[in-house]
């Protein structure tokens, strides 16, 4: 793998620290007024999502890690194993567990899209789309006369995520909900 150095070092860069792959969330040049100047870089490490800072002297290098964010779709769960497809034409599959996928097992929708970082041809981590349009399986059934803005419910879809929804949604309906905090947003159109 190639050196980077510290000096070069941009947020979003990939790199291994104390052999583990991390990715830079920050990089701050300092220069105190005495002595060497060094740079403060702020790390995440992609196997266990811890952040910490750490300083390099300034010109010190850092192996880049081997780490490619790839678009795959997801197939099944086998129970211990999510599995997912390459969509480059190239139908590679490869399962990732539990830690791999995290908190975005409640929007896993079969023939969906993700971004899968792999890390020595495995999964490190996956993370849904923005927005994803799921069915609602649960909810308490809607009222003649609901409006929108007269209050919200818990509807639980497919996937087992639970949702605050609008009074008059219910089961069976397909809702676009956004995946980075679990609101609802609308109905899902054209389908």
């Amino acid at each position: 793998m190639a050196n980077i150095s510290t000096s070069d070092m941009r947020s979003g860069a990939k790199v291994m620290v104390d052999g583990d792959p991390c990715a830079i969330i920050d990089n701050e040049h300092v220069k105190p007024g005495k002595g060497q100047a060094f740079n403060r870089l702020k790390l995440r490490n992609l196997r266990s999502g811890r952040v910490w800072e750490r300083t390099f002297k300034s010109g010190d290098t850092l192996e880049s890690a081997d780490v490619m964010d790839t678009d795959m779709e997801y197939l099944y769960t086998d129970g211990e194993f999510w599995h997912f497809m390459a969509v480059d034409g190239s139908f590679e599959q490869h399962a990732a567990d539990e830690t791999a996928v995290g908190d975005t097992v409640k929007w896993l929708k079969e023939q969906e899209k993700y971004v899968v970082t792999l890390y020595n041809g495995a999964p490190l981590a996956v993370a849904a789309p923005n927005f994803i349009e799921l069915e609602v399986k649960d909810t308490d059934p809607g009222v003649k006369g609901d409006t929108a803005n007269g209050g919200s419910k818990p509807a639980y879809l497919v996937t087992g995520a639970m949702v605050r929804v609008p009074l008059f949604i219910n089961i069976g309906e397909v809702l676009r909900v956004d995946t980075r905090t679990g609101e609802y947003v609308s109905r899902a159109t054209g389908k």
